[in-house]
């Protein structure tokens, strides 16, 4: 058993070790080669957030569903640099609208340098995204582009919110499958489509990614309130402090809303407050840290990530498949 990629995947077969090893690597060259520019400040800005590292969760999941055809293919890797450069651009952009000061344990780029930099380098990335998706065919073009347009969505119906009547939990779903499951189920797709697999398994690889995706954005949601950032990445209580209306903040509100009991009433009102005040988040975070909203937001997650393993019961047995599977329980690992 070999673990793969600092998303931490177990593999217990030596090719398909090999042929996701080679593949990772080859992916990282090309983020490398793909964020170079004439001016070595925009290289510098470009690279910021690349060397430092990352799961790679979406080139990870690239490799592996492009087991299900030819791994070798042409296209496969590239796609995988393709997808990695969209997320990445969207780091940029998502921390200048958090305000956030760290990511992946350095500081943001908003942060290092300042919020137009940080949205200039995006749009650098997303531009390079575009230049090598070019060469993979028109399909390929209108696939990623679709993806964008539910990413776009998503993020604007977080910002604009719920419409009245709306059920919050239900509206928050509909984000976090346009803002994450849209890429990651693009990743299973472009792996399998551009490895030549059948249009079955394209379509079983892609409806396993959007679950997936969003059992991994479930975990972040849980990360933010139940890490001390080493697993993240990113500073424990950011999105409380930006009043991101994460899942198990929203748990906390309906159980508020439908019970009236003092002390979730009261924990709802210091979400509502100044949580810029080091100690007042810190006291939110301790709260929610023992609160059955966090743990109910854990139940969530792994009903995703069995969700996502269920959806590849047709496809064959192999290695792959296996390694797929265990991709969902390392979803889950990460929240406990």
């Amino acid at each position: 058993m070999t673990v793969v990629g600092p998303f931490g995947l177990s593999v217990r077969d030596q090719v398909l070790e090999a042929d996701v090893q080679a593949g990772l690597a080859a992916v990282e060259a090309g983020l490398l080669d793909a964020t170079k520019s004439e001016v070595p400040f925009i290289t510098e800005a470009a690279q910021h957030l690349v060397r430092a590292g990352g799961k790679r969760f979406r080139p990870l999941l690239v490799m592996l569903a492009a087991q299900f055809g030819d791994p070798y293919a042409p296209g496969v890797v590239p796609s995988a640099v393709v997808v990695e450069l969209t997320h990445l651009a969207t780091l940029y952009h998502d921390d200048v609208m958090d305000e956030a000061e760290v990511r992946r344990g350095v500081d943001s780029a908003n942060a290092r340098w300042d919020n137009s930099v940080a949205v200039l380098t995006g749009d650098f990335l997303f531009a390079r995204a575009s230049h090598i998706l070019a060469d993979l065919g028109p399909e390929a073009v209108r696939i990623q582009a679709e993806a964008f347009e539910r990413l776009v969505t998503g993020q604007i119906l977080e910002t604009a919110g719920p419409q009245d009547g709306r059920d919050p939990v239900g509206h928050y779903l509909d984000v976090i499958a346009g803002k994450t499951g849209s890429l990651v189920a693009v990743s299973g797709r472009f792996g399998a489509m551009m490895s030549g697999a059948d249009e079955g398994v394209v379509d079983i690889l892609t409806q396993y990614g959007e679950r997936l995706g969003t059992a991994f954005q479930l975990a972040d949601d849980v990360l933010d309130i139940a890490s001390d950032g080493h697993e993240s990445g990113k500073t424990p209580g950011t999105d409380l402090r930006e009043g991101i209306p994460t899942l198990p903040v929203l748990h906390l509100r309906a159980q508020a809303s439908a019970h009236a009991r003092p002390d979730d009433l009261a924990l709802v009102e210091l979400l509502d407050g100044d949580l810029t005040d080091d100690a007042r988040c810190a006291e939110a975070l301790r709260l929610m840290r023992k609160h059955p909203a966090l743990e109910q937001a854990r139940r969530d997650t792994v009903r995703y990530a069995e969700e996502a393993r269920a959806s590849l019961a047709p496809l064959r047995a192999c290695s792959a498949k296996t390694a797929l599977e265990e991709l969902c329980g390392a979803v889950v690992h990460r929240v406990g």
